[in-house]
């Protein structure tokens, strides 16, 4: 398992393997908002929660289709297919991969990008919270999606269909906990159902990525 995690994170950082894809993006989209609105504080006050927790969703999006992909394409996915370690620990491990080296950085990042748009200072907290508790089921989610559409041409555009809808409850309470927390509410209980929704994609997304990379590779 360590072994696969370590060659997926050295495929991941190298060029084009969305690393810094993400990064860019995020800030390309941080920094066209107040373009696009007007420079007034109080106005992308308002709208920073929402526009972090887009942009880290959509960020994430970018490399998605690249979990299994490489793998497909040179038959590594047919050995994990018959390894002994269970196909759903090889869901489990590329989706860990991928959070790190997508995921994890976004929410570091994110608070820089937090002082552009005037997110108030109450916020920061549920801001990190938020995106660290649920960008692991947007990588899970993804992992999903990946294997749904592994070994299709063009599948890029299909996976962000299939996966999108299933990325907006975790959208939702994020999102919200950070605009409770701006405005000084209390924002235990999106949290909550924010974590809820994480733990319960990584108990079930593995078998269900599983079960499609099977199907795909008979």
């Amino acid at each position: 398992m360590t072994a696969l995690l370590l060659r997926d994170l050295r495929l991941a950082l190298r060029a084009g393997g969305g690393f810094g894809l993400a990064l860019a993006f995020f800030l390309i989209l941080c920094t066209l908002v107040p373009f696009g609105v007007g420079p007034q504080g109080g106005q992308l006050a308002a709208i920073a929660p929402g526009i972090l927790w887009v942009g880290a969703l959509l960020s994430c999006l970018l490399s998605l289709d690249r979990i299994f992909a490489l793998d497909h394409e040179d038959g590594s996915l047919d050995l994990l297919a018959t390894a002994p370690l269970p196909l759903e620990g090889t869901v489990a491990i590329k989706a860990l991969a991928h959070w790190l080296t997508t995921g994890l950085p976004l929410v570091v990042f994110a608070p820089v990008l937090g002082v552009m748009l005037h997110l108030p200072g109450t916020a920061y907290g549920a801001l990190l919270a938020s995106l660290l508790i649920g960008t692991p089921a947007l990588s899970m989610l993804g992992a999903f999606g990946a294997a749904v559409t592994v070994g299709l041409r063009r599948g890029g555009l299909l996976l962000s269909l299939l996966v999108l809808p299933l990325y907006m409850p975790t959208l939702i309470f994020g999102a919200e906990a950070v605009r409770r927390a701006a405005a000084g509410l209390d924002f235990a209980t999106p949290l909550v159902f924010l974590a809820a929704i994480t733990l319960a994609v990584l108990a079930l997304i593995p078998f269900a990525a599983a079960a499609a990379l099977r199907v795909n590779l008979r």
